[in-house]
């Protein structure tokens, strides 16, 4: 069972490295995929977009991880993030005149910031305080303290689709059917589209 175990775990870093080979990944890149988690296709729904989960890319020691808000909000190695996403496709955005922007300064600030949120819990009621994080969140806050940078429009729960039986039913099941409509919010598709970004690459 444990030789088993590894030889999965072995080719699930395998694939994941097959889909990053052509990917240069770079300090402060964002990166999207579609998760699989039972909340991903309400969040697709609600937010008219195919991505639900996001994070930040960094070089550690010459590797790359993804700085993400999962639970607890940590980091975690490219190959196993990519892996984690549907058919192992995902997409990076880039600051605009990144190499001019984001400076070793700047870097440095931006990984302090995600210093005070790392190892908190996931949010899964979407609020915009820092006692829990999600993923969107976690980038929007990061660029805009260390960088003053503000990728995507802020929004309200409310803005968003939330007429599907999907979406309705997770409303019912996070928030017993009453949403905090004028929650500040801030999506993975609002970031996405952000005009400070350009598409880098895609799998």
């Amino acid at each position: 069972m444990i030789k088993l175990r590894s030889c999965l775990f072995l080719m699930i870093v395998l694939i994941g490295c097959a889909a990053q080979e052509n990917y240069a990944p770079q300090n402060g890149d964002i990166i999207f995929h579609t998760s699989t988690s039972s909340q991903s296709k309400a969040i697709q729904l609600a937010t008219n977009s195919p991505y639900s989960h996001m994070g930040i890319v960094y070089i550690q020691d010459g590797k790359p991880f993804v700085f993400e808000a999962v639970q607890p909000v940590k980091s975690t190695p490219l190959a196993e993030w990519i892996e984690r996403g549907e058919g192992n496709h995902f997409v990076v955005k880039r600051l605009k005149d990144a190499s001019e922007r984001l400076t070793p300064d700047i870097l440095k600030r931006m990984k302090s910031a995600g210093d005070t949120i790392a190892g908190k819990d996931y949010d899964l009621y979407f609020e915009w305080s820092d006692n829990r994080i999600y993923c969107s969140e976690l980038v929007w806050k990061v660029y805009d303290r260390a960088a003053d940078i503000q990728l995507g429009e802020l929004q309200t729960i409310s803005e968003f689709d939330l007429s599907h039986p999907i979406v309705a039913a997770k409303i019912k099941e996070r928030f017993n059917g009453s949403i905090p409509a004028d929650e500040t919010v801030i999506s993975p598709a609002a970031i996405f589209n952000s005009p400070e970004l350009i598409t880098f690459y895609q799998q």
